[in-house]
């Protein structure tokens, strides 16, 4: 099996006495963006938007050129983060809704990542958006493993940041009118920092922005720019998420915790935005929902003080379902059930590249696309019956050129990985070829 910023954000009485952090097992925050492009950090290349407190993220530690999101949608690619899956694998591999609110549940049984977190002693918390179960199921943050919830329950609702609720674990939390649920989001995560900085904690940190609709409600810096007003409010929301990321990382100096804590930033799929001038997917081809680089590459920043070297930018590959593997490294752990992934933690101490095996990536929302990268070759299938594309990703990162027919064992060898690494699922089947 295959893996953002982390920081943890606890709920209870808060601790007296001294800290008692052992070096082995640091706090983990993961941060996730919700539908951020590659291209929409400076440490990535922006060149309109402000990111300065994430670009220091990347400056004090390590920043990836080939970490991939789990899919190329929200649900599935969260649930791979949570079970260490790859979407063949997977239970859900698609966005399904399930009415009057929520989404298609994962199985009462499913071990997650917030469980193993549990299992190592961890404070765990999920502040943001879930997205993988619905109100009462057996597949909410509390039965899969958070001690804490704030957020979104339902991805859906999600869409607005201006709800007329949120929930704090099984209580839906009514909103006072025009409350920009990103702003109240942020200050939870800093008080589940302060209430649990005194033993380890893992924080799930789901922010939205900047998904769906654009809404702000300052437009700040760029209030002036001779720019469209939806290009203002979408700059205006990345920043405000960037702020609030320093907010937390001035905490943990603050709080004294920094040096044991290890953070992650990422997103959970390619952009939702096309601004030509913003330019969302950097160097890569396509965005969400697409299976080409731009819809699944990630831009991924790991920063641990003393433990991950400043500066540093590794070519490791690695994708969400890599972070099950990784945590139960880190803590000293087996995993309980099999996954996808591999540890990446001598990328992370050592700077050194960890060999993957080859991944793989299925999406239902257009039919039934796929795809798959061994070593430095990704295979793309746009559809059933149609033919599989073949790009060399060093020379060729965009994937413009198709060279599947000058290399038909290499074409032969993908289509055998397709056909092999997907389990069968009764809500996910492939559609017949037209």
């Amino acid at each position: 099996m295959r893996f953002f910023l982390l920081v943890w954000i606890g709920l209870g009485a808060a601790s007296v006495g001294p800290n008692v952090y052992s070096a082995d097992r640091p706090n983990v925050i993961f941060i996730l963006a919700d539908d951020l492009g590659y291209g929409e950090l400076g440490c990535f290349g922006q060149e309109h938007i402000q990111t300065p407190c994430i670009d220091r993220i990347a400056s004090e530690g390590m920043r990836f050129t080939q970490a991939y999101a789990g899919a190329t949608v929200c649900a599935p690619s969260r649930c791979t983060l949570m079970t260490g899956l790859h979407t063949g694998h997977c239970f859900v591999r698609g966005n399904h809704k399930i009415d009057p609110v929520g989404q298609l549940p994962m199985p009462a049984d499913t071990k997650t990542l917030a469980h193993l977190m549990q299992n190592a002693g961890y404070r765990t918390g999920v502040i943001g958006k879930w997205g993988l179960g619905y109100p009462g199921s057996h597949s909410t943050p509390g039965t899969m493993g958070f001690d804490y919830f704030y957020g979104y329950n339902c991805q859906r609702n999600a869409h607005s940041y201006y709800p007329e609720y949120l929930w704090r674990n099984e209580e839906k939390v009514p909103l006072e009118p025009n409350t920009y649920s990103h702003d109240v989001m942020a200050e939870e995560a800093l008080g589940f920092v302060r209430r649990n900085r005194q033993s380890p904690f893992f924080l799930y940190l789901a922010f939205t922005i900047p998904h769906k609709k654009l809404q702000v409600p300052s437009l700040g810096a760029y209030a002036d720019k001779p720019w469209s007003e939806n290009e203002k409010i979408c700059a205006a929301m990345i920043s405000r998420m960037d702020s609030d990321v320093g907010r937390l990382m001035d905490v943990l100096k603050e709080l004294k915790i920094d040096d044991h804590t290890l953070v992650f930033f990422t997103s959970d799929n390619g952009a939702v935005h096309q601004f030509p001038r913003f330019n969302h997917s950097g160097p890569l081809r396509g965005r969400k929902r697409s299976m080409y680089e731009g819809g699944i590459r990630s831009p991924s920043i790991a920063r641990w003080p003393g433990k991950i070297a400043a500066g540093t930018v590794s070519e490791q590959v690695w994708s969400f379902w890599d972070m099950m593997p990784t945590m139960a490294d880190l803590t000293g752990q087996s995993c309980e059930t099999p996954t996808d992934g591999v540890s990446i933690l001598p990328a992370l101490l050592e700077n050194k590249i960890v060999e993957h095996p080859p991944m793989y990536w299925e999406f239902h929302e257009r039919g039934f696309t796929q795809a798959a990268r061994m070593g430095n070759w990704k295979a793309v299938r746009n559809g059933v019956g149609k033919p599989l594309e073949l790009y060399d990703l060093p020379s060729d990162v965009h994937e413009d050129n198709d060279v599947a027919s000058e290399h038909p064992e290499l074409v032969e060898k993908f289509e055998s990985f397709l056909r092999s690494e997907r389990t069968h699922s009764d809500v996910w089947q492939i559609p017949s070829a037209p």
